[in-house]
């Protein structure tokens, strides 16, 4: 059978009549949420600079310190590739990754704040989304001074995203006014796959330098609400979209979700040539292999998870998440759940 049979039967699978998705919360519910949420970030908030102690000697970024290596968590550091480098490589590789992702971070926050004021600008007097945005907003404000601060005291010259996302970034924001449940699924792309390596980090009891480590104890603490947010939103908006819209978006939210994924968790060419990686092998372990496609569906379990709760899972959609590698064993049961190689 043909693909486009294939995909046509799937079309069929699709029960356009059928009654809409309930509503998740009420309006006090959700409101409840949000005053929790905005009450929170008011008692426990931190200061990239009043929070992180950056001239203490213990602090200090040498460029040949082990505790820079990649960790076993990140595909490429548990490669037997990179595992048969010279310590000094392997020191210089994870710096110049580390820093490279602290940059993709921050360019992704940046653009998370210019779509926040967007979709805040249109918001009435009283909306409680407001207030908590607002919070969220300043919240990453000092994240990308701790992400970029340690950029410039690792002292390497990285370009972060990808150039064609540099390019569009600001165009991104408008979608937030226009198209705010595509925005914030966005924002879970943007957000769940840093989290996650830095939970794996932190949950691995590996030492880390500690810049590194509070930066990553900080932006977990922090981002914890952020993502609980924007699962809410998304929980609260998707089923008030039109049977159709909600398909549209189905299609959207797997591919929105790769290609975000890969901008932060896959080393860009300029690392490939920079430390003479064999051609492939960063396909192979981020894209090809048995293992990469464990560390994608434990990656994005949680939003699968919320595709399956808000009607944006559906015979087609599922298709499209296994060609993506991301479909995974299955969904999280709850948010959080750790992986499979830490739920023992």
């Amino acid at each position: 059978m043909t693909t486009d049979a294939t995909d046509r039967l799937l079309l069929d699978q699709i029960d356009w009549d059928a009654p809409e998705i309930p509503d998740g919360l009420s309006d006090a519910e959700y409101d409840d949420v949000l005053h929790r949420l905005s009450v929170a970030s008011v008692e426990r908030h931190f200061d990239a600079f009043a929070d992180i102690d950056w001239d203490h000697p213990d602090f200090e970024i040498r460029h040949d310190d082990p505790r820079w290596r990649l960790p076993e968590v990140d595909p490429l550091g548990g490669s037997d590739w990179y595992q048969a480098q010279p310590l000094d490589k392997q020191i210089a590789m994870g710096l110049w990754r580390q820093s490279n992702i602290f940059k993709v971070g921050w360019q992704f926050e940046s653009i998370l704040i210019r779509g926040i004021l967007q979709y805040n600008f249109s918001l009435p007097n009283q909306s409680t989304e407001y207030r908590y945005l607002m919070h969220e907003a300043t919240e990453e404000c000092h994240h990308i001074q701790m992400f970029q601060e340690t950029v410039n005291r690792i002292g390497i010259d990285v370009s972060g995203m990808p150039r064609w996302i540099r390019a569009v970034s600001p165009f991104i924001p408008l979608v937030a006014r226009r198209m705010p449940v595509i925005f914030f699924v966005g924002v879970l792309a943007g957000e769940e796959p840093i989290d996650h390596m830095q939970k794996a980090v932190l949950r691995s009891r590996r030492e880390v330098h500690p810049v590194m480590g509070r930066v990553m104890e900080i932006h977990v603490a922090e981002e914890a609400r952020h993502i609980s947010f924007a699962h809410e939103f998304v929980k609260r908006h998707a089923p008030r979209l039109s049977r159709v819209q909600r398909f549209l978006v189905s299609l959207m939210y797997p591919v929105i979700m790769r290609i975000l994924g890969d901008a932060i968790l896959l080393p860009p060419k300029e690392f490939e040539r920079r430390f003479d990686i064999p051609e492939g092998l960063i396909k192979e372990l981020y894209w090809d292999s048995a293992a990469s496609e464990r560390f994608l569906g434990d990656t994005f379990a949680d939003v699968r998870m919320l595709a399956e709760e808000t009607g944006l899972m559906n015979p087609v959609s599922r298709r499209l998440w296994k060609r993506l590698r991301m479909l995974g064993r299955r969904p999280s049961r709850f948010r959080s759940e750790p992986p499979t190689a830490f739920a023992a």
